[in-house]
């Protein structure tokens, strides 16, 4: 009988600890989809950074505005046909970026990727709603056989 009182009170004891467990699971659920919420919600108001592979850069950025985020040395050794040279390195990088049609899709490159995924960055906070990052910068554009402007 007394074994049968205790199995009845661990019971009872296991029963209100797993509803407890469930109501505050329950509750970090709902922060959970509360925080995304706001995250959607932030995203849809900034711009979008998109990789390009070279073949999907030379497609889509036509007639658009292509900046070339290295150095002006860097740039004289060689560019994409149309592009403006605006060196990140530069201290008026963010007065002379914005001088761009944020609107319109811009199309950005760097020597292997790593400064345009920064300048992308800046972009989108500076207000850019569109920036299209070529994957592997100018060197990945030659090593796919793309022409480069001198």
């Amino acid at each position: 009988m007394k074994t049968s009182i205790k199995l009845l009170g661990l019971l009872s004891l296991s029963i209100i600890f797993a509803s407890l467990s469930c109501k505050n699971a329950q509750e970090k659920k709902d922060t959970v989809v509360n925080a995304t919420s706001v995250s959607n919600t932030t995203q849809e108001t900034k711009g979008k950074i998109t990789l390009l592979s070279p073949s999907e850069f030379k497609e889509k950025s036509k007639d658009h505005q292509i900046i070339d985020v290295r150095t002006p040395s860097e740039f004289k050794e060689g560019f994409i046909e149309g592009a403006k040279n605006i060196n990140l390195k530069d201290d008026d990088f963010a007065k002379e970026i914005t001088s761009l049609d944020k609107d319109k899709p811009v199309y950005i490159y760097c020597r292997s990727g790593h400064r345009s995924g920064i300048a992308a960055k800046k972009m989108i906070d500076l207000g850019f709603k569109e920036v299209y990052d070529l994957q592997g910068g100018i060197l990945n554009w030659e090593q796919s056989n793309n022409e480069v402007k001198n």
